[in-house]
């Protein structure tokens, strides 16, 4: 008997297991939304920064997936607050023993405050599946910019729900 519930669970997480790396293969598609915030910018008055953000996605190879993203973030600082609009593409790569994701790209961002900042965002998550097709995914990421680094530079945390398809 105490076999035999030990090999039921070994069979359980096995599928588990392979189940979990179906979502990584080449031709999956997947669309994400994203709550971003929590930011720390340098040199500025800034104090909070809320975002919202959608992503769209395709796996071109195992492990490699290829994204696209817009955003709005609203940002509350010692002088007037402003709003946010930000464009970018990347790349996602998905480590299959664990969740892990690196994430890179590029994307413009154009704040009211009438500046426009040109960035390449770096991200580390985590994907933590609810079940084969829908993920929670925390994340920590940091976009150094190009053009106006002491204004335009953000570090922050963001958790999102994805959806692989």
């Amino acid at each position: 008997m105490k076999n035999m519930r030990k090999s039921l669970l070994l069979l359980f997480l096995a599928a588990i297991s392979m189940s979990s790396y179906a979502q990584f293969e080449k031709g999956t598609k997947y669309v994400g939304a994203s709550l971003t915030g929590l930011n720390i910018s340098y040199g500025t008055g800034e104090k909070f920064g809320l975002g919202l953000a959608a992503t769209g996605g395709y796996f071109i190879e195992d492990s490699w997936m290829l994204l696209g993203r817009v955003g709005y973030d609203h940002k509350w600082q010692d002088g007037p607050d402003f709003n946010e609009a930000t464009v970018g593409v990347g790349a996602r790569y998905y480590f299959k023993s664990n969740g892990i994701f690196l994430g890179a790209g590029m994307q413009y961002k154009h704040a009211a405050i009438d500046a426009d900042y040109l960035q390449l965002p770096i991200e580390v998550g985590y994907c933590f599946y609810l079940n084969q097709h829908v993920s929670i995914e925390p994340a920590i990421y940091f976009e150094p910019c190009l053009n106006k680094f002491s204004d335009g530079t953000r570090v922050g945390l963001k958790i999102g729900l994805g959806f692989y398809f």
